[in-house]
């Protein structure tokens, strides 16, 4: 199988802050707040110069999680445009971990872009070391535009629980 050897990246991004007071009366069309687009620029400024440029990107139709995308995506030169997908909308862990095992060997870094909770959840079910302090701060709060990178060698359809390294948990409030 090609590619099935590759290192693999995955970064899984939390949707930024969104406007409770926007008045919009769906929780699927919430806008980001000014301080969600602050660090979700903050966020992709930092994924810019730290990780590679995602051979796919997976997020939440959900008009914050679009946004938050969009935000990020302008930090890279030539970012991949998203696919977006209404079942990432408050998707569980279980539905996550099952697309990332259907994806491509081809695929070498994904990046999801959703919700709390399925979204921290599936980092911390990933991550090999669950007692890294790290992996606890997650525990404790995966905070709005807060990035889990991971690490994770083999094919696809071989990726579960404990299977990936957790390179770095980044929060808004460490890039400040």
């Amino acid at each position: 199988m090609a590619g099935a050897d590759r290192n693999r990246r995955i970064l899984i991004l939390r949707h930024a802050k969104s406007d409770w007071a926007a008045g919009i009366g769906s929780d699927f069309e919430r806008p980001l707040n000014g301080r969600g687009r602050r660090a979700a620029a903050a966020t992709g400024a930092w994924l810019a110069d730290e990780c590679p440029v995602p051979s796919l990107v997976l997020c939440s139709a959900a008009r914050r999680a679009a946004e938050t995308w969009a935000i990020i995506a302008r930090q890279w030169p030539e970012a991949p445009e998203a696919v977006m997908d209404e079942s990432l909308y408050l998707a569980e862990t279980s539905d996550l971990l099952q697309l990332l095992r259907s994806l491509d060997d081809a695929v070498e870094t994904v990046c999801l872009v959703g919700h709390h909770p399925g979204f921290d959840g599936l980092a911390i079910l990933l991550a090999a070391d669950r007692a890294a302090p790290q992996v606890a701060e997650m525990r404790a709060k995966f905070p709005t535009a807060a990035l889990a990178d991971l690490a994770f060698g083999g094919p696809w359809s071989s990726l579960g629980p404990g299977k990936a390294t957790l390179l770095r948990f980044v929060r808004p409030k460490d890039l400040v």
